[in-house]
């Protein structure tokens, strides 16, 4: 039986345990998509994503690996914590490449990953639906969250693959308290951020939560890197967040996510650190 080198990177954290695991087979030539799928529901994380030689075209446009993203029940064009992890387990089992940008390509295109000090950054993609939220969308938020309609500062369309619809709170203590209801949200993909009104220098400028559907109908994500990628271009767009600033995710959930977002000419680039915590083989092939 065929064993794979497989890792499980802990992103979004330097402290193992407190970030977003994320399951990562490096050598996935010749898996066939069910055995993906198979996979990806045994290892009961959120995502995890298979490395595969470039595609001709992506090759030819610089890609080192392309990446197949699942979570649960889906593939995914693109996810940010599954991009950031999966580029830091082929920079460790290919220790020669020295390259200070790394390009992966997946669903959603090629996506450049850059070293940033002891982290990694991804440029965030392009938005595919932006603007704000319909009244009866907002309107069922609001109830879902428990919030009244005056609680809610700001909102939008944050879709970039993964179909976020956010929403900006008046405080980072408002969205840590949130109890929502799955009856309401069970089939949304909701953001939710709010400000630390007394940030200090290097500190969490944001608190954030990711809700979004699963099997027992509303699942909240530790540290979301496509959801922050979306919050950061809206925000920073709107003048509603400096064009750099750090992000606490996870901290209802005893998590300790710290998410870097920088606006650099055009690029917004979303990044973290990554702890690798298993490292061996696995066998994931159904055959």
């Amino acid at each position: 039986m065929r064993t794979r080198p497989f890792k499980q990177v802990d992103v979004f954290t330097d402290k193992p345990l407190l970030g977003n695991p994320l399951a990562v087979v490096i050598d996935a030539d010749g898996l066939t998509t069910e055995s993906m799928v198979a996979f990806t529901h045994w290892t009961n994380l959120s995502e995890a994503t298979f490395l595969l030689p470039p595609t001709r075209a992506g090759r030819a446009a610089g890609a080192h690996y392309r990446a197949r993203i699942f979570c649960p029940g889906r593939e995914l064009p693109f996810a940010g914590h599954p991009t950031l992890g999966s580029a830091h387990a082929f920079l460790e089992a290919n220790p020669a490449c020295q390259d200070d940008v790394i390009v992966q390509e997946c669903g959603a295109g090629l996506v450049r990953v850059r070293r940033d000090g002891d982290r990694l950054a991804f440029a965030a993609p392009p938005v595919k639906r932006s603007g704000p939220l319909e009244p009866e969308l907002l309107e069922r938020i609001a109830r879902g969250l428990g919030l009244l309609a005056d609680d809610i500062v700001s909102h939008s369309w944050c879709d970039n693959g993964p179909g976020w619809q956010a929403v900006l709170l008046r405080s980072a203590e408002q969205v840590l308290a949130l109890r929502p209801d799955p009856s309401v949200l069970g089939a949304l993909d909701l953001g939710v951020i709010g400000p630390w009104r007394e940030a200090g220098a290097g500190e969490p400028a944001f608190e954030v939560r990711a809700f979004f559907p699963g099997n027992s109908g509303l699942t909240e994500d530790p540290v979301t890197g496509s959801l922050n990628a979306a919050l950061g271009q809206w925000l920073i767009g709107a003048g509603l967040a400096p064009v750099q600033y750090v992000a606490a995710q996870g901290t209802a959930m005893g998590r300790a996510g710290r998410i870097f977002v920088a606006q650099r000419g055009p690029d917004l680039w979303v990044g973290g650190h990554c702890v690798t915590c298993v490292d061996g083989r696995a066998v994931a092939d159904l055959s």
